[in-house]
């Protein structure tokens, strides 16, 4: 049997490996445009960045050692330009020598992955405009790097390459400047959890221009200009692009094969596509996804790899399927990690699921260990049925932990409820007895068993101020005086049996605090006194800056010192921080509030953009919001 495929890195040298150990006896060629055949594409950012030194380390394969080791012939700067399903037979060029010629097969796989889209825009091609996505695009933005020591960068695109790349470019000095059409980076995420990524990336000085539309670019000098539909344009050393991939499926589309969304090549659960005897992996084929079982693009390294070991398995005579793609990810953002897996809230609603969510902001392990940082969970899952649908994370460490349970969950069909059944590993530098996993599945039960009803901050606005419900913030009188929601009045939660009395009757109780913990203990006692009450899910953690230091204060100008404070009072618009004033541009007051039955204080100003948001790094065994700051 003789195999040939086409294209290497994940999909095409797995696939290759995978044959070769099933088979001793086949013959497996592999062309590959590329001066690499098996490429860490996922680590370029690092090597711009200097993390990753040699660049040899990003090669994992090459054709000596794969020819050593599996016996398969790889032949990198070979490009094949056509394919001929009838006669079975593929023509290839020598992209060295310029030779041309045919080779047969038994067997073909696809694996020619996706390209850098590059919308036809003028200017594009011009000098110090680049894309990344191989070895060469790597080497070629390093060496301009070191040669002509830029000092600004604009980026056009806010995906995973595109956020890891501006890490290691800011890391490097260089100023980095974002500017995309859609209103948030990593389209995977919902508005309010990229909301963090937003404050993370303004306080480490990176501009965000979201919401962008770039028209062109114009060569000006030794610099570029970045042309922006009704702005001015924006003005750097380099620009790269972006903005996302496109299925490299040109010879798919002339062999006659069927394609599927945006030309990507139609396959079934085997690999295999609509020609007899030729299969396809990779970024460049439709997949279903796991979760909805809608047809769908995912350019990720795990799903390829999975897909050339199953291509291999039924080329051998196996029957390996497909079960589709969940989407689980992970990314560095400085000090930050942000994961996510399934489907977000948005994504869920887009494809007819009736869903519902939970927040929550636990510590990483056990509070009275140090060195324990906050992590914010938003779980998504099916009402009704608890079917698990999705989960984002967004913290600093265990952040990668947390997601890959809640994939397995979903992998593995547990419901929402299931998870706080979970027995999951505990020892205080790691984890807590109740561990964040188990949390989401403690609230959502709490929901299934209606022991407490939930609102949400996109909820906040539409809250009525006429005295027709109670607005209940359950917060020290400290926490609150550093900053509380509009119309929100302050009863402490140990206070609130003593004083049940204020609480005025027959009326809809709202409540909120910081974390959604003393909220739900408030509502717990609320409800047994008769009273109708909604927790704020999550409660306002990192959602209103009273929640930080009495000292620091996010402003226009970021983060101000306190001598800065006292001799530059910020306006109270100032308070409103990321996840309320993006998802529902919520107002945040400083003012004394009137009481529980007095007249709410009138709306401030909101801010235009999101001020930044501190890691919190806590000691002690007190509850989070009464742990200090270290």
């Amino acid at each position: 049997m003789k195999v040939i495929i086409v294209g290497g890195v994940a999909g095409g040298a797995t696939a290759a490996a995978r044959l070769r150990r099933l088979d001793e006896t086949a013959e497996i060629v592999v062309f590959e445009r590329s001066g690499y055949v098996s490429y860490a594409n996922c680590g370029l950012p690092y090597y711009i960045g200097g993390v990753i030194t040699d660049k040899e380390e990003l090669t994992l394969q090459t054709p000596e050692s794969f020819w050593r080791r599996f016996r398969v012939d790889m032949r990198v700067r070979h490009e094949v330009t056509a394919i001929h399903p009838a006669e079975k037979t593929v023509d290839v060029r020598n992209l060295a020598t310029g030779e041309t010629f045919t080779e047969s097969y038994d067997k073909l796989v696809l694996s020619p992955g996706a390209r850098p889209t590059q919308p036809a825009l003028p200017g594009v091609g011009i000098d110090r405009l680049f894309t990344l996505r191989t070895v060469e695009d790597t080497l070629k933005i390093r060496e301009f790097i070191e040669q002509h020591h830029p000092r600004s960068a604009v980026l056009a695109g806010g995906g995973f390459i595109g956020v890891e790349l501006m890490e290691n470019l800011r890391e490097l000095g260089i100023d980095v400047t974002v500017v995309q059409r859609p209103r948030q980076l990593l389209n995977p995420l919902d508005a309010d959890m990229a909301a963090f990524l937003h404050a993370k990336l303004r306080q480490k000085g990176v501009r965000l221009h979201l919401g962008c539309t770039v028209e062109g670019f114009a060569a000006n000098g030794d610099r570029v200009n970045v042309l922006l539909k009704d702005e001015a344009p924006l003005t750097a050393d380099m620009v790269v692009l972006a903005i996302g991939v496109t299925p490299d499926t040109g010879l798919a589309k002339a062999a006659g094969l069927e394609l599927g969304i945006k030309g990507s090549i139609l396959v079934n659960d085997r690999m295999e596509t609509s020609a007899p005897d030729i299969y396809a992996v990779g970024d460049a084929v439709q997949v279903k996804h796991f979760v909805t079982g809608q047809d769908t693009l995912l350019s990720l390294a795990g799903p390829a790899n999975k897909q050339g070991r199953i291509a291999a398995d039924n080329i051998c005579g196996g029957d390996s399927r497909y079960p589709g793609s969940q989407g689980s990810s992970v990314i560095k953002v400085f000090d930050m990690t942000i994961a996510t897996t399934g489907v977000n809230e948005k994504t869920a609603k887009q494809a007819g699921i009736d869903c519902d969510k939970v927040y929550l902001s636990p510590m990483s392990h056990a509070g009275y260990y140090p060195g324990g940082k906050v992590m914010t969970l938003k779980v998504v899952f099916e009402k009704g049925t608890y079917r698990l649908l999705g989960a984002q994370i967004v913290g600093y460490e265990g952040v990668d932990k947390r997601i890959d349970v809640l994939a397995t969950a979903i992998h593995a069909g547990l419901s929402a409820l299931q998870l706080k059944d979970l027995d999951l590993a505990y020892a205080p530098p790691y984890s807590s007895a109740k561990d964040p996993v188990n949390m989401a599945g403690f609230m959502i039960e709490n929901l299934s068993h209606r022991l407490v009803e939930q609102f949400f901050p996109e909820d906040v606005d539409a809250l009525p101020r006429d005295g027709s419900v109670t607005l209940l913030d359950v917060r020290t009188p400290g926490e609150y005086a550093d900053g509380h929601a509009e119309g929100f009045v302050n009863l402490p939660v140990d206070d609130l049996r003593e004083r049940l009395r204020e609480v005025p009757v027959g009326k809809p109780v709202y409540v909120i605090c910081q974390s959604g913990l003393r909220s739900y203990i408030a509502c717990r006692i609320l409800a047994q006194q008769g009273f109708k009450c909604y927790n704020l899910s999550g409660g306002c953690m990192r959602r209103w800056c009273g929640t930080g230091p009495p000292h620091r204060r996010p402003g226009p100008a970021g983060w101000r010192s306190k001598q800065e404070n006292a001799s530059h009072p910020l306006p109270l618009q100032w308070v409103a921080s990321s996840v309320i004033c993006l998802s529902s541009r919520t107002r945040v007051d400083l003012r004394p509030s009137a009481g529980l039955r007095g007249a709410p204080p009138s709306p401030a100003a909101g801010p235009p953009e999101c001020p930044g948001t501190p890691s919190r790094t806590y000691r002690g065994t007190e509850t989070p919001h009464r742990r200090r700051w270290s």
